[in-house]
């Protein structure tokens, strides 16, 4: 028999408050170890250990790679880090981003899981799309429990959202309600004799976010071709289905849910769409100077040709400026302009 010794957090838009409000309703002996992903900026220091702190009873520290796991402390990601759980200890990998992100919860999650089995309870905070919901369902493969705070009660409900309906979690509470949840939790004894083993999938993808070189070799990736390509790399991705939710992982370890790797393609598109608007204002400036040189010289046949080209890259431009204005690269968006040409 053993006890729930490791918390592990994930937050995003929203969370700051979110954490604030978990972490004040702890007690200073409460007993397990909180490891911290909130999405942050990759450039820069995080200032967040000294803001939670300052409504804490516990010691809230950044990690230092190959620290021991803690137990009573709230350990904090650092910018451009995962921060993995390995044995008892807590490591920094420069891995390759889940989701766009590193340090990523899935990430937290999945190596928790992998480490630690059914002594982790992870807990989904506030957060735009769905991160933490495949770190959720490595969480409770192994036995783990889930808690998600109620959608309802979140500035930003996307993620609780996802990790309950998608992930499975095991709670859906308030924010306020956690602390209490929390402490019951941790002091329950778990059985620990016939815990299931980490599958191979789980495995391989902590390992990937680790940068085992051993990994990265391998000929093999999980999954199957899925016909879409990376966004952070361009490379192929493969298709991988795990407690009923698809997502994808390239060869080099990028990693996108279905939200995720939408919203990913959407900027991709945008800034393709101002590439294309660039080359249809030059290509109208162009044609402009041409026909003006053209009438300077008395070329008709040309001027007729010059203008031509002119009007229908500005036509063009004109119906790309008002997709980008609306900001809509929805099927629906799409569908609006092809009506319009």
């Amino acid at each position: 028999m053993a006890r729930r010794d490791v918390v592990v957090v994930g937050a995003s838009a929203g969370g700051v408050e979110a954490l604030q409000q978990l972490l004040r309703g702890l007690p200073s002996d409460f007993p397990a170890a909180i490891l911290v992903v909130l999405h942050m900026p990759s450039t820069g220091t995080s200032v967040l250990p000294s803001v939670l702190q300052r409504s804490c009873a516990l010691p809230v520290r950044q990690p230092t790679d190959d620290a021991s796991l803690t137990p009573g402390t709230v350990t904090v990601a650092v910018p451009d880090r995962h921060l993995l759980v390995v044995g008892d200890r807590v490591l920094l990998s420069r891995g390759p981003r889940e989701n766009s992100h590193r340090p990523a919860i899935d990430a937290l999650f999945r190596s928790a899981a992998r480490a630690a089995g059914r002594r982790v309870v992870a807990v989904v905070l506030s957060g735009a799309l769905d991160d933490g919901t495949a770190g959720m369902i490595a969480v409770r493969a192994r036995g783990g429990i889930g808690v998600a705070q109620d959608p309802a009660n979140a500035m930003y409900p996307s993620m609780p959202l996802h990790a309950a309906e998608v992930g499975g979690a095991d709670r859906v509470v308030p924010v306020e309600k956690m602390p209490a949840l929390l402490a019951e939790l941790v002091a329950e004894d778990v059985d620990l004799h016939d815990q299931r083993p980490p599958s191979d999938l789980m495995e391989a993808e902590t390992a990937m976010a680790n940068l085992d070189p051993d990994e990265l070799v391998q000929p093999d990736r999980p999954g199957d071709p899925s016909g879409f390509g990376c966004p952070s790399c361009h490379g192929a991705l493969f298709s991988i289905v795990e407690g009923g939710m698809e997502r994808f992982r390239c060869r080099v370890g990028h990693a996108w849910s279905p939200e995720a790797l939408a919203a990913e393609q959407a900027q991709a598109l945008e800034s393709a769409l101002w590439m294309a608007l660039r080359g249809l204002e030059e290509r109208a400036a162009l044609s402009l100077r041409m026909r003006e040189r053209a009438e300077q010289r008395g070329h008709r046949l040309s001027v007729q040709t010059f203008r031509r080209r002119h009007d229908e890259a500005q036509q063009a431009a004109l119906l790309l400026r008002g997709l980008l204005q609306r900001g809509e690269l929805s099927g629906e968006g799409l569908s609006d302009m092809a009506e319009e040409a």
